[in-house]
C-alpha cells in the first residue's frame, strides 16, 4: 500500500490536504491525474446508469438541507458509532474497529507488545496498530463505550445559536427522497424508475484511515430506485442492481478475483432494510466495502410524509390507487472505486516482461485512464514538435485527453507515461516527414506499429470503443 500512496503523490493522483500546514485529519486533495480519474469514473457511471438505462433520471441536490430532513430520516437520533477514548493519550477509536484488530491479533497468535514487528505477518496497517499501542506507552487504557453522532454540525445565517443549527449531509440519498414528488410531477416518470445523484457526503468518522478508503469527506454515486411496494418486486430489483453494480466495477478493469458480494446477516441489517449486500474488494489492508445495495422498503418516504405532513404517495392511474413505493438503493463510493482501480492496476516489474526490475506500470483500463494518449517528437527540432502539436490539437478537439512531452529520451518518456497509466504513446520521427506516419506504442504489450497521422484520431477512438 505504501508504494501506491507514494506513486499517487509523486505523479499527482492524490496529495495530503493542507500539506503546507502539516496536513489535516485524513483529508486528501485529488491532483491533476486523480481528479481526472475520478471524473472518468463518475462519467462512466452516469453514462451507464442514467443515459444507458431507460428509467433513470438525474438530480443534484443541496448539501445543506432543512434540519428536519435528518430528524425524519433518523440520522439525528441513530446515526452513531460506539466510541472509546484512551485515558492516557486521549485518542478516540470505534469499538468495533478495536475489537476487529484484537481478534486479528489473537488469530495470528501475536501479543500486543509484539505488534510493531508483526505488521507483515498480520497484514496490519499503521492505523490498525495505533488501536492497540498507546503513544503514551504500553496498551491503551480505554474508557467505557459511548455513542458518537457522525453528523457534521454547522450554522446557517448570522447567528450561531441553536435556532440556526444545520448539518452537512451524511449521505446523498435524502435529497433524492425530498424531491421524489417534484421529479414525478416534472418528468412524468412512474415506477419502476430511479433517481440518480453523484455528490459529496460528510461523516465525522472516529477513526478514518487506510489512505482514501475512509475519510470524513467523500463522494457517492447513488440511485434510489422506486418500485411497487411488495417484497417480491423488491427482491427482483435488489438482485438486478447487485449484478449491475458488480458489472460496473468489472467494466472499469477491476479483476473479478478481487471482487465479492457479501450479504448482511440479520443482526447487521439496518432497521429499515429487508436485505442488504456489499460489493467488496480485496485491498492490501484486507477485504472491505466498495458499495452497497439495500432494500430500504418505504421507510424514507413514509418518514418524510409523517414529519412534513405532505402526501408523498404515487398515484397509479392504471390501478386507480395511491401508494408509497418501496426503494432499492445501489450506493457506490467514488473515492473507494478510485483506490480499488489504482490498486488493481499497480504492477511492479520483476524484470521478466521486458521492463527493468522494479519499474512500475499502472495498467489502467482506457475507460478511466486520466490521459489516453501521449505524443512525443523524437527531437525538439527539424519541424517534429510542430507536427506532434498538430496531432495533440486534433486529439483534444475530438475530446481525447492528450499529453505532449518533448523532455528526455523517448525511452524515459515511455516509462513516465507507463507509470501514470497512459494506454498509448505516439512518437513523431524523421520517417513522419517522409511518409506521414508515426509510431503508436501500446502500454501493456509494448508493441509498436506505424500508422498514418491522418488516421490517428479514428484509430484511438476505435480503441476506446
Amino acid at each position: 500500500m505504501d508504494k501506491i500512496i507514494s506513486l499517487c503523490k509523486r505523479r499527482g493522483f492524490v496529495y495530503p490536504a493542507s500539506e503546507i500546514y502539516g496536513g489535516f485529519a485524513n483529508a486528501y486533495d485529488f491532483g491533476p491525474l486523480g481528479s481526472q480519474l475520478k471524473k472518468n469514473i463518475k462519467d462512466y457511471w452516469w453514462k451507464k446508469f442514467v443515459i444507458g438505462e431507460d428509467n433513470i433520471v438525474g438530480l443534484d441536490s443541496a448539501i445543506i438541507q432543512n434540519p428536519k430532513t435528518w430528524e425524519a430520516s433518523g440520522h439525528l437520533n441513530s446515526f452513531t458509532d460506539p466510541l472509546v477514548e484512551c485515558k492516557k493519550c486521549h485518542q478516540r477509536f470505534r469499538v468495533d474497529h478495536v475489537q476487529e484488530v484484537k481478534t486479528k491479533m489473537a488469530e495470528g497468535g501475536v501479543a500486543a507488545n509484539a505488534v510493531m514487528g508483526s505488521l507483515d505477518k498480520l497484514g496490519m496497517t499503521k492505523e490498525m496498530t495505533s488501536m492497540v499501542l498507546c503513544t503514551a506507552g504500553g496498551e491503551h487504557d480505554f474508557s467505557e463505550a459511548r455513542e458518537f453522532n457522525l453528523m457534521f454540525k454547522t450554522f446557517v445565517g448570522v447567528t450561531d445559536d441553536s435556532s440556526s443549527v444545520a448539518y452537512m449531509r451524511p449521505e446523498t440519498a435524502q435529497g433524492i427522497f425530498l424531491n421524489f414528488k417534484n421529479v414525478i410531477q416534472s418528468t412524468r416518470v412512474k415506477p419502476p424508475f430511479g433517481i440518480a445523484q453523484i455528490g459529496k457526503s460528510f461523516r465525522n468518522e472516529i477513526t478514518p484511515g487506510n489512505f482514501i478508503f475512509r475519510t470524513r469527506e467523500f463522494e457517492q454515486m447513488e440511485i434510489e430506485f422506486f418500485i411497487e411496494p411488495n417484497p417480491e418486486e423488491s427482491k427482483k430489483w435488489y438482485e438486478y442492481w447487485i449484478e449491475k453494480a458488480k458489472e460496473f466495477y468489472l467494466e472499469l478493469g477491476i479483476k473479478s478475483e478481487n471482487l465479492s458480494i457479501r450479504a448482511h446477516d440479520e443482526k447487521e441489517l439496518s432497521f429499515y432494510s429487508i436485505g442488504t449486500s456489499d460489493v467488496e474488494y480485496k485491498f492490501p489492508f484486507g477485504v472491505s466495502e466498495l458499495g452497497g445495495i439495500a432494500q430500504r422498503t418505504d421507510y424514507d418516504l413514509s418518514q418524510h410524509e409523517k414529519v412534513s405532513g405532505l402526501d408523498l404517495k404515487f398515484f397509479d392511474e392504471t390501478m386507480g390507487s395511491k401508494y408509497l413505493p418501496y426503494v432499492v438503493e445501489p450506493a457506490l463510493g467514488v473515492d473507494r472505486a478510485a483506490l480499488a482501480i489504482l490498486t488493481d492496476a499497480f504492477d511492479e516489474s520483476d524484470g521478466s516482461d521486458g521492463r527493468a526490475e522494479g519499474e512500475i506500470t499502472l495498467r489502467l483500463n482506457p475507460k478511466v485512464a486520466p490521459i489516453k494518449v501521449a505524443v512525443f517528437p523524437l527531437i525538439k527540432k527539424e519541424g517534429l514538435p510542430e507536427i506532434a502539436r498538430e496531432i495533440v490539437a486534433k486529439l483534444k478537439k475530438s475530446g481525447i485527453t492528450t499529453y505532449y512531452d518533448e523532455s528526455g529520451s523517448v525511452g524515459r518518456r515511455y516509462r513516465r507515461q507507463d507509470e501514470i497509466g497512459t494506454p498509448w504513446c505516439i512518437t513523431v520521427d524523421f520517417d513522419t516527414l517522409a511518409d506521414k506516419t508515426a509510431t503508436l506504442r501500446d502500454r501493456d504489450s509494448m508493441t509498436q506499429e506505424r500508422i498514418n497521422i491522418d488516421e490517428i484520431v479514428s484509430q484511438i477512438e476505435g480503441k476506446l470503443r
